[in-house]
Order: structure tokens, then sequence, then C-alpha cells
């Protein structure tokens, strides 16, 4: 191997290294200036019921950025697999209808059943076992002349 051969090698080297570090850097900055942005912001889930829950699962932390951290990556969860359910529950309800086509759909309410909430979460390894009740029903608490049953 010639001499310029082995100075580009190391040049690409040190360059490499170079961006990593930088990338990291870029990477740290980020989440600093992230972290600190979680000072003024206020999340749904308030502070004290996610120190509780940590707590309870045995974890301590005095510092608020990483509870409202945990707020805001638990208000994701949350939103995510509401969203998720429904969308089971359109499918569901969209599903009722085709099967009753002579019949017009009254009610245009879409009712989020605790099927619905559990195929959601069973998409995010969450298995919900429950008791049906009678408020399960999709026609509690309508009207007894617009049910369809």
């Amino acid at each position: 191997m010639n001499q310029n051969n082995s100075n580009n090698i190391q040049h690409q080297h040190q360059h490499q290294h170079q961006q990593s570090t930088d990338g990291r850097h870029d990477d740290d900055a980020a989440l600093t200036e992230f972290l600190s942005s979680l000072m003024d912001y206020t999340p749904t889930i308030p502070d004290e019921l996610v120190e509780h829950y940590l707590a309870k699962s045995g974890f301590q932390c005095p510092d608020v950025r990483l509870i409202r951290l945990v707020a805001v990556a638990t208000q994701k969860f949350v939103s995510e697999v509401a969203s998720d359910a429904l969308q089971q529950c359109k499918a569901r309800q969209s599903a009722v209808v085709k099967d009753k086509r002579d019949k017009q759909q009254k009610d245009k309410r879409l009712i989020l059943t605790m099927e619905d909430l559990s195929k959601a979460l069973n998409e995010y390894g969450v298995n919900v076992k429950h008791q049906e009740y009678f408020a399960d029903s999709p026609s509690t608490g309508m009207d007894p002349a617009s049910r369809d049953d």
C-alpha cells in the first residue's frame, strides 16, 4: 500500500469518527433541549399520578423532567390505544349496518365497548379479561323504541 492510500484511509477514518461524534453530540443536544422543554409543559397526566404509579412499582426519581417524560409517553400510548379502539368500533358498527341493510341506521353515534378496547389493547400485548355486563350491550341507554333487538 502506498503512502497516499494509507493517508486517505486514515483521513476517512478520522472523518467517520468525527461524524459519529458530531451525530452523538447532536443527539445529546436534542435530548437536552427536549428534556428542558418538559419543564414548561403541563402534561395531561398529572405529575402526582405518574409519581404515584412509579413509586408503586418501586421507582423514585426527584427529576420532574423524567416524570413528565413518562407522562408524555403514557399519554401517547393511551392516545394510540383510544384511536385503535375507535377504529375497531367503526369496523364493528359498519359490519352491523351491512348486516341490516334493509333497516336505516337511525342513530349514528359510535358506541365503544370493552370488546373494542380489548382488541385494541391486544395489539399492544395487553390482554384484558372482563366480565360481561349489561352495559356492554351497544343498545344500552338508548330509547327502547329505537332499539333493533
